[in-house]
């Protein structure tokens, strides 16, 4: 008689960096989340979502009701994936412009972040980016974004023992298990929120 292994369904998580410095922290946060999700966790498909091209916004570059090109790859990549991994750097206790900006096109009309389950990393100084959290989980609340509660994940990155290289690689093992668990968390919440069938 054959056994037959139910599969966990597949999950599209569109992961989206604050910085926008290559050699970022938050950046390596980010590769290595696609690294797990490639290596270790089934049933997660992942693409790193740019937000580098996004102009400024500005609702004067909305003509006929038509979005600027870059707008609209970016809202089309979010409307397609069923959650979201944010990295969100603290900037001034706060997340930054280009990250803000990103969530601000994504809000017009309709509304790209509606009802999608989300997770928030971050890498930092002093409180290791958690001030970012708290701002980017209110901005979610009105963009009808809905946040795992835990793991949280703020890793204080200039404390000993090294927990990145100089191309901002995360290389500190209990960080990556730590990613791991942020990613498992955020698989289930995503499938607890879709419909049934």
């Amino acid at each position: 008689m054959e056994t037959v292994v139910a599969s966990k369904p597949m999950i599209k998580v569109a992961a989206i960096c604050g910085s926008l410095r290559k050699a970022s922290n938050n950046r390596g946060l980010i590769r290595t989340a696609l690294e797990l999700t490639k290596e270790s966790i089934n049933g997660i498909e992942m693409e790193y979502v740019d937000i580098s091209p996004l102009p400024m916004l500005n609702t004067d570059l909305l003509v006929d009701g038509k979005l600027p090109p870059a707008v609209e790859v970016f809202r089309q990549k979010i409307l397609q994936s069923d959650s979201i991994l944010f990295a969100s750097p603290e900037y001034n206790y706060s997340l930054t412009g280009p990250l803000k900006n990103a969530l601000d096109w994504g809000s017009i009309s309709p509304n790209v972040w509606a009802d999608k389950a989300a997770a928030i990393v971050s890498a930092g100084g002093g409180f290791g980016g958690a001030r970012s959290h708290y701002h980017l989980r209110q901005v979610g609340v009105f963009l009808d974004l809905h946040f795992i509660n835990k793991p949280e994940f703020y890793l204080k990155a200039f404390e000993p023992p090294a927990k990145f290289d100089r191309d901002g690689n995360l290389i500190d093992e209990a960080s990556k298990e730590k990613m791991k668990q942020v990613l498992v968390a955020l698989q289930a919440f995503t499938l607890r929120l879709q419909p049934k069938n």
